[in-house]
């Protein structure tokens, strides 16, 4: 017998600081928000919902459950089935008293509109909504066929100390500074039955935040991730929220094709409509409206640190990138991406000063305004380098004016935490100095820039830490830095980046390995040529035009 649940649990005194926090955060949900997640799982009356079971994690005043006991109540008149065979049919819960006593109110007035006796309306309300805490109950008191709702936007630091010990005892993906709703996606997919579907309205964030990652690796590895509906413009509670609202859809079964969609303003219940019916029907693969932008993809995106963000043309570009292309980062090529040096004391282990100690303790350093202009014009900065050839520190009485230096500087060379963790090794740098880098011909990329801003050296300086690397043994990295300059690079880079105030982005390392890169040898010559041209004039129109070429797309998708 399939099973429907909702949020809830046995009878219960809440401490008024939970109450309060839970109270806080209820935010209800519209009815066409509802009708149509509803519609996407396709929990519809045709089929016999008697026989399904539906759960609701966290069921508030009964924004959901009025929609689902009308549904019920229909399937139960098209398949001749008494009211009384739906009293399993439907599992929702809640920690409030009141909310209890609401929800019931609202399925014993929905049912008797529509011609019930009062009498099994009441009990079956009775039996559909309990009192509870739905993350602390075993899985196997509610498995479901479908599990749907609006969980609480409640953060952790906001629940006694007790309880959270629980939530997080008993959901190992709240981690960090999760929500509570990290949680009530954890239950709810452990309670799916085979093929059995969740609906969520709720925050995206945990699909691209250091606290959603556990949640992530979990839906990645086994579950389906079936839909996302970025719905942040509108207005899908009964009350203003600045929560980032998505609605997302996942499955009990292996990673299928997925749609992802966008909204604005314009979006409301007859878009919903239309959307469910395209999604449904299969006939075309995207949707572009002034109310929705939707794609299909032949399946989710499979890592698990961040999933994209991006409009739908620009993730199914992606995800057909990453089905067809390898990393940047690749053994193969020997393409390594990396970070420059941090030291710990830039005011002791920089200068200027060509004579400060002997000749070879200076290292030439790139820095981040030295790439400026796109073509590196060194500053004359020097790392003073304790780091010998084969990658120890240097004995200082060897070079007595770099220890006259260091001494010098001692009070604060000893003060820093990697000196006070090593102290018989109290002048050496945060990082190691890899003494074959200066050499290389490699690619630099400032951290932060509005755009991809790869500069080359030829080999010659060593990066400071605000600057990250590429070299490879097979790359020209004149044609490696024309594929990153161009708008196919930086569209990889602005999925998954943070982006800070004015629009900045982070070129970390952790979001140039997401570039998926040709293969160097299956690159036509002279796209070649017009990769390494474009970045030598530093044309980025002219960058993306080649790359595409080289990608073999038509087009980059807005």
């Amino acid at each position: 017998m399939a099973t429907l649940a909702l949020f809830g649990t046995d009878s219960l005194t809440l401490p008024q600081s939970l109450q309060e926090a839970v109270e806080h955060g209820e935010v209800f949900t519209r009815g066409w928000v509802v009708e149509l997640i509803l519609d996407l799982i396709d929990y519809t009356p045709e089929k016999d919902l008697c026989d399904a079971r539906l759960v609701e994690p966290a069921c508030g005043a009964g924004a959901f459950l009025g929609v689902i006991a009308s549904r019920v109540s229909a399937s139960c008149r098209a398949h001749g089935r008494p009211l009384a065979d739906a009293s399993e049919a439907v599992r929702a819960f809640d920690l409030l008293d009141r909310n209890v006593e609401l929800s019931r109110a609202v399925i014993m007035r929905t049912l008797q509109d529509e011609g019930w006796d009062s009498v099994e309306a009441e009990k079956i309300a009775a039996d559909w909504v309990q009192q509870g805490d739905y993350l602390l109950q075993s899985h196997t008191d509610h498995r479901a066929d479908y599990v749907v709702g609006n969980p609480p936007y409640i953060r952790l630091e906001d629940v006694p100390d007790d309880r959270m010990a629980a939530y997080r005892d008993a959901c190992r993906t709240m981690s960090g500074r999760a929500d509570i709703y990290i949680g009530f996606y954890e239950t709810a997919l452990h309670s799916l039955t085979p093929g059995g579907r969740l609906g969520f309205i709720c925050a995206d964030r945990w699909m691209r935040n250091q606290y959603g990652r556990a949640l992530r690796r979990l839906v990645t590895r086994h579950f389906s991730m079936d839909l996302v509906l970025a719905m942040h413009d509108v207005d899908a509670f009964d009350e203003q929220v600045s929560a980032y609202p998505a609605i997302t859809l996942i499955s009990n079964q292996p990673q299928g094709p997925a749609v992802v969609a966008d909204t604005t303003r314009a979006f409301g219940a007859a878009q919903a409509r239309d959307f469910a019916d395209w999604r449904r029907s299969g006939i075309s693969e995207r949707i572009d409206t002034e109310a929705l932008k939707a794609a299909r993809l032949p399946h989710w995106f499979p890592e698990e640190e961040s999933w994209p963000a991006a409009s739908p043309a620009r993730l199914a570009m992606l995800e057909d990138l990453t089905k067809r292309f390898g990393l940047l980062e690749d053994s193969r090529t020997g393409t390594r991406v990396g970070i420059g040096v941090a030291t710990g004391a830039d005011k002791v282990f920089l200068t200027q000063d060509a004579d400060a100690v002997e000749p070879d303790r200076l290292l030439p350093m790139a820095m981040v305004k030295d790439t400026t202009s796109g073509t590196l014009d060194w500053s004359g900065t020097y790392l003073v380098n304790p780091w010998s050839t084969d990658g120890d520190l240097v004995d200082l009485s060897a070079y007595p004016r770099l220890a006259s230096y260091f001494s010098k500087h001692s009070d604060a060379l000893r003060k820093r935490y990697v000196a006070a963790k090593q102290p018989h090794r109290w002048y050496k740098t945060i990082d190691k100095v890899d003494a074959g880098l200066t050499r290389r011909s490699k690619l630099l990329f400032p951290d932060m820039k509005l755009t991809i801003h790869p500069v080359l050296d030829q080999g010659g300086l060593y990066p400071h830490h605000n600057l990250y690397f590429i070299v490879s043994d097979a790359w020209d990295m004149r044609v490696l830095g024309g594929l990153l300059l161009s708008k196919v690079a930086q569209a990889f880079v602005e999925a998954y980046a943070v982006r800070m105030r004015g629009g900045t982005l982070r070129f970390q390392a952790q979001y140039l390995r997401k570039i998926r890169v040709p293969d160097p040898n299956a690159i036509e010559e002279s796209d070649k040529v017009a990769l390494a041209d474009a970045f030598d004039r530093r044309d980025v129109a002219a960058a993306t035009e080649a790359a595409l070429r080289a990608y073999g797309l038509a087009e980059l998708p807005e």
